[in-house]
């Protein structure tokens, strides 16, 4: 009976909502204010959803906090604590959020405080909509006040989500979240989460730091499910995409599943290389408290993590494919490259690239890194490669030298 109760109540607010809507839909807002700079590089840092869902408490959030700094992510660049869904519980009387008083009794404020103390920062979700994905209060007619709220608890970064939106304009809603974040007192990194069904790429460098260009990931090699994507499905989605990253507007084809047990220690490695690649926020997923060597050393490879943070902001380009095999490019700031030849096959595979290909002189000599193995190949000529294992990659960075 309970449950029959909260879908009736459930239904009565949508079709309040989806009634008041189509005033949203129509309007405007002018971003009088610039978009602060605050994302340069891809944002870095870590996300409850894909390990712990709705599953989250004060004492959890704390614990990955602590293991952020213990396990040397801080140290490797990550600085982002960000909660999802499922922390708001309701509305007090002035229509401020309120969250959940059994999960975090302390309050949001204090949380904050405690992140900040670990010389971290601190994220928090929201929605477009009249209810959040999980069926929590969302932030449709509260931007402001919602926006004031995060603002005066230390609130760092937003990640705002796209149900229960009824026929709101994207662009719009969007636009008027960013409005009130720039007018909260209080410098608040917004991440569009609107799965890249509305164009964001259009839109998006005005309004937010980021935004999403896909569905969810889920922890595996390929396939569909739901509204979810393997992660080579996710990284086929971005191969057009490459024109609209810059330093403080960057495509999100979502967060990291190194870690969380749904695809090889091989599979994580090329997940991290590829996300790097893409200029993508390297956004962890996993328990950071129980994290074992291989993610440990996979999130923490400061070679591939400076190739994500390079400033130059260039999101790689997929330069070359044949069957299984593929290349990955992108320049980095200085006149350097950086290759991943990426293996989707199950055997192994001898691959190259060539500096043709890069668009340097054949006669060009350049020093070789592999960002895995650290072998360092001096002066090279014309080419370079190696044997790429199933579901793997080699990871090279080229300095053109005399």
């Amino acid at each position: 009976m309970l449950h029959l109760v909260r879908r009736a109540l459930l239904a009565v607010t949508l079709l309040g909502f989806i009634a008041a809507a189509p005033a949203y839909a129509h309007e405007t807002l002018k971003l009088e204010a610039p978009k602060p700079l605050l994302a340069p590089t891809p944002p870095m840092g870590w996300n409850s959803w894909n390990k712990f869902a709705c599953n989250i408490n004060e004492a959890l959030v704390r614990k990955q906090a602590d293991a952020m700094v213990a396990s040397g992510m801080k140290d490797a660049g990550y600085q982002y604590i960000v909660i999802d869904d499922c922390w708001q519980k309701s509305r007090d009387a002035d229509g401020n959020i309120v969250a959940d008083p059994e999960r975090f009794p302390g309050g949001i404020k204090a949380l904050v405080d405690y992140v900040h103390s670990k010389g971290l920062k601190f994220g928090l979700y929201s929605d477009a909509g009249a209810l959040t994905c999980g069926g929590r209060p969302g932030s449709a007619g509260h931007e402001f006040q919602d926006a004031r709220q995060y603002a005066s608890w230390g609130v760092d970064y937003l990640k705002y989500d796209w149900c229960y939106t009824g026929p709101r304009n994207a662009e719009a809603a969007y636009t008027i979240m960013a409005k009130a974040l720039r007018e909260s007192g209080r410098d608040i990194v917004l991440s569009i989460c609107e799965w890249g069904t509305n164009q964001p790429e259009r839109w998006g460098p005005t309004v937010g730091h980021l935004w999403r260009t896909t569905g969810d990931i889920y922890d595996a090699w390929e396939g569909k499910k739901d509204w979810s994507h393997g992660m080579t499905n996710i990284l086929d989605m971005q191969v057009e995409r490459w024109r609209h990253a810059a330093p403080n507007a960057w495509n999100d084809p979502d967060m990291l599943e190194v870690g969380n047990g749904g695809m090889t220690t091989t599979e994580y490695e090329s997940h991290f290389s590829l996300w790097a690649m893409l200029a993508a926020p390297l956004i962890a997923g996993n328990d950071l408290s129980t994290m074992d060597a291989d993610t440990r050393r996979i999130l923490t490879n400061t070679d591939v993590i400076a190739v994500d943070q390079d400033p130059l902001g260039q999101q790689a380009r997929r330069i070359w494919k044949e069957g299984d095999l593929e290349i990955w490019a992108r320049p980095l700031q200085g006149g350097g490259h950086v290759v991943v030849l990426f293996n989707r096959g199950e055997a192994p595979s001898d691959m190259k690239v060539s500096w043709d290909q890069l668009e340097l002189p054949a006669g060009q000599k350049a020093d070789v890194k592999d960002l895995w193995s650290k072998k360092v190949s001096k002066k090279v000529r014309g080419s370079y490669g190696g044997t790429v294992a199933p579901h793997g990659v080699i990871m090279l960075r080229i300095t053109p030298v005399r």
